[in-house]
């Protein structure tokens, strides 16, 4: 009997001691296993890039219904990744942690509730949702579920956006007067896009617009970002290349009211050439970011350049690099989404969106509610 308490007790202490000392090294290893749904949108094929430099990130399964861009994606993986047509069934096979959503945009609220229902974390990318009710259904069931959403703009990992943004909240403008934001390109049938991404880029249900869907998101994330939700909204869109017969708007100017500020954006489908700059003022002077660049020019010196000098920028720390190694480091970490690609404020941007598609309905501005609205029962 006492041998028998004996082997009990020690077996009790191992059991206490094992759990005491946390995740096992090989847990605690473990990669996050990730899915991708839909390869349809174009911006697929550099994240699949972004998940193979990514150590901690293994990528396990497709879905997509379409033969010729499956057979381009196999080429591209490694040999173990699985493919399905069904995304559902994906889900419930592959297992995944998190899934990166790369379709139509008006799949989006679908698939998350499909995730949700499983405890699978999200990404999709920008626009969060044709419309706001479908936004704020998405933030709903992600709250509800205890799962990740992010919303994936390119904006948000390069280093003269992370400099401009620390710099105007630091103070360096002072009040932040006048906000352009300028994005866009020649147009995706002009640049070339896959036909299957072509065939709902341009369709008004698919994509809930044109230009200003495509590029105006951008716009409405740096305005939300830098000074917070406007209190009006107008708009004006155009059809300027008449021969191609768009169902969708090519060009958009959306103009967004503060009590103190206003802020330009101008999506479009018809620059030159390709166009990602924002510039932001104040008393104290301006910046201005590009992809590649930022610049800066203090007040009331006329001798600099125009749109002012160079700045040497720090480099990107790796876990803010990419869309795909800030999805798993916070996953890996129990981190919160933060801003600009968090739900609250990506619903902001959809209500704004979704503003101005009225204004433009109806030739006025749209007064703004003071909050985002909050969907408790999916409405």
């Amino acid at each position: 009997m006492r041998k028998l308490k004996a082997h009990i007790t020690a077996a009790v202490l191992l059991v206490v001691t094992l759990l005491s000392a946390g995740p096992s090294a090989s847990a605690a290893d473990a990669k996050v296993r990730l899915a991708i749904v839909g390869l349809d949108h174009d911006h697929v094929w550099g994240l699949l890039k972004d998940i193979a430099k990514e150590p901690q990130a293994e990528l396990v399964a497709i879905a997509d219904p379409h033969p010729d861009l499956v057979q381009k994606a196999k080429a591209q993986v490694p040999a173990n990744v699985k493919f399905y047509s069904d995304y559902v069934k994906m889900l419930d096979d592959a297992k995944p942690e998190a899934v990166i959503v790369t379709t139509e945009t008006d799949h989006h609220l679908q698939i998350l509730r499909a995730c949700a229902q499983r405890h699978i974390n999200f990404s999709t990318e920008k626009p969060m949702a044709t419309n706001a009710r479908d936004a704020r259904e998405m933030e709903r069931l992600a709250r509800q579920a205890g799962i990740q959403l992010m919303v994936n703009y390119w904006n948000a990992w390069v280093a003269p956006t992370h400099d401009l943004f620390h710099r105007v909240h630091g103070g360096e403008l002072g009040l932040v007067q006048k906000i352009i934001v300028q994005y866009g390109h020649q147009g995706p049938k002009e640049i070339g896009v896959s036909k299957e991404f072509e065939g709902w880029l341009y369709d008004p249900v698919k994509n809930g617009g044109g230009a200003l869907m495509d590029f105006g998101c951008y716009g409405a994330e740096w305005a939300l970002w830098l000074k917070g939700r406007p209190t009006r909204v107008f708009a004006t869109a155009e059809k300027l290349k008449t021969q191609q017969n768009n169902l969708v708007e090519d060009d958009a100017t959306i103009v967004l009211e503060y009590p103190d500020g206003v802020a330009i954006l101008e999506p479009s489908w018809d620059w030159p050439y390709n166009m990602d700059r924002v510039q932001v003022f104040g008393p104290k002077g301006s910046l201005l970011a590009t992809q590649d660049q930022l610049l800066s020019r203090p007040a009331g010196d006329d001798d600099w350049p125009l749109e002012g000098k160079p700045v040497a920028l720090a480099p990107v720390p790796h876990e803010t690099s990419n869309p795909i190694s800030y999805l798993v480091d916070c996953i890996r970490h129990n981190k919160p989404i933060e801003n600009p690609v968090a739900a609250p404020l990506n619903v902001q941007v959809v209500e704004i969106l979704d503003a101005a598609r009225e204004s433009i309905r109806t030739g006025r501005a749209v007064a703004l509610p003071p909050t985002a609205k909050t969907s408790t029962d999916g409405k």
